[in-house]
């Protein structure tokens, strides 16, 4: 098992690159299935739980070709649909959460589609009803084998229909839209999800051959066409990265410079970290983010009220960069109220804050209150654990940040998420090494 070793308290410096965005790729990847030509898509992220995809795909029957780092050629010309009902499929697809994915594009070109309960995360409940009802309503038969968790979907035939979604699901929507395309008819899909991944994916199916309209609108129009082929398509920067790169130099009062950050598809990400006091400047397409010689001050509401900062669907507040603005509000001057309103368990790592000196009260499962100490007392180094993605790259700032020596175990949780991130860190002058433990 491996283990983070930082020492913090070292300003950094330099720039970095963004990865591809994780949350696309798990959409664009599933694409492929679509077709029987050649999609070939650049700047793909080299981390667990893309790399866990991309085996899914081969073992589906995909052909994958590794051109160079972050570029893939994927053909889909001889899928094995007898792997679907395997019990090795159920291991495989159980161990992530984005195997959910392959379900609609399956459903479109073969009629059928299967997925055990896949994992992921432990941040609370996270249903898949928004898919499978999309899918019923297209047509398809459902299926729940409840003794070992098995899902399925089949139909003969989709149809076009209107549907109204009961939450903007980003990969319910995206499913929705990859079932859609290949059925018969137009369908139209209500509070779809609008986040710039999902109009990436739908940008790519039009070059594909698909008819998808209201791109970047909460209702998408899709014509269904007979077939689709094959394209070139190149990932966004990702966005969570690039906040938590924005988290990580406000807290060690670093000059950093963020290349290539895609600034059109960041949409309130850099105003929502200005309202802490950080100071985000455009230079081109790339963030520069000044030393905080005197730390960074909240702002407040007009009537005075604390700063409140909430998730929502897109264009609002993504939920993946709530745990680092709670991070990043740990030594601002003032306080801030944090509204986790998506996942009910994923302020929980919030003891770890505390035991490091933060002054944090967490008032339920969704909210937690942030009293800033200013620099005035810095964080203290501590021994603890990654529970999930989101809250280990938090507490690796924390960390940084800190004075004295950390450790933080479970990094695989961070490596699902983050490409090599200790090398690129070490390249701005961290303080860390990957330790066996």
């Amino acid at each position: 098992m491996k283990a983070f070793k930082i020492e913090g308290g070292h300003q950094l410096k330099g720039e970095i690159q963004p990865q591809g965005a994780k949350n696309e790729a798990l959409q664009i990847l599933c694409a492929v299935l679509l077709t029987s030509q050649k999609v070939k898509i650049h700047n793909i992220p080299d981390i667990v739980d893309v790399n866990k995809l991309i085996k899914l795909l081969e073992k589906l029957g995909v052909k994958v070709e590794h051109v160079k780092h972050g570029s893939y050629v994927f053909q889909a010309d001889e899928i094995n649909l007898e792997y679907l009902e395997s019990e090795q499929f159920k291991i495989d697809g159980r161990g992530l959460r984005g195997s959910i994915m392959i379900v609609g594009p399956l459903l479109a070109r073969f009629g059928k589609g299967y997925i055990p309960k896949p994992g992921g995360d432990k941040i609370g409940r996270r249903r898949l009803d928004t898919h499978f009802e999309g899918f019923i309503n297209l047509g398809a038969k459902f299926r729940y084998n409840r003794e070992d968790y098995f899902y399925g979907v089949e139909a003969e035939e989709l149809k076009g229909t209107y549907m109204l979604l009961d939450e903007a699901s980003v990969t319910g929507t995206a499913n929705i839209v990859m079932a859609a395309v290949l059925a018969k008819g137009k369908t139209t899909i209500y509070n779809a999800a609008c986040e710039p991944y999902l109009q990436q994916l739908c940008k790519m199916l039009n070059r594909m051959g698909a008819n998808i309209s209201g791109i970047g609108s909460n209702m998408l129009i899709v014509e269904g066409v007979d077939e689709l082929g094959g394209t070139t398509h190149t990932m966004l920067p990702d966005m969570i990265e690039i906040g938590s790169w924005i988290g990580l130099a406000a807290m060690t009062k670093s000059q950093l410079t963020i290349k290539n950050v895609s600034w059109n598809d960041l949409g309130v990400i850099p105003n929502v970290f200005r309202k802490l006091g950080i100071t985000i400047e455009r230079r081109g397409d790339d963030i520069f983010i000044p030393e905080h010689i005197y730390g960074y001050e909240v702002k407040s509401y007009i009537d005075g009220s604390i700063l409140t900062i909430s998730d929502a669907p897109w264009p609002g507040f993504t939920p993946d960069l709530l745990s680092i603005i709670l991070v990043v509000a740990t030594q601002a001057r003032g306080s801030i109220l944090v509204h986790q309103k998506m996942f009910e368990s994923r302020l929980f790592f919030v003891d770890k804050l505390i035991d490091m000196g933060a002054k944090i009260i967490l008032c339920d499962p969704h909210r937690a209150t942030v009293i800033g100490h200013d620099f005035k007392s810095q964080l203290k180094a501590t021994t603890m654990t990654s529970p999930d993605i989101r809250a280990g790259i938090s507490l690796l700032i924390a960390a940084l940040s800190a004075k004295g020596t950390s450790i933080i175990y479970n990094i695989e949780q961070i490596d699902r998420g983050y490409e090599n991130i200790d090398i690129r860190l070490k390249a701005i002058g961290a303080k860390i090494e990957r330790i066996d433990t």
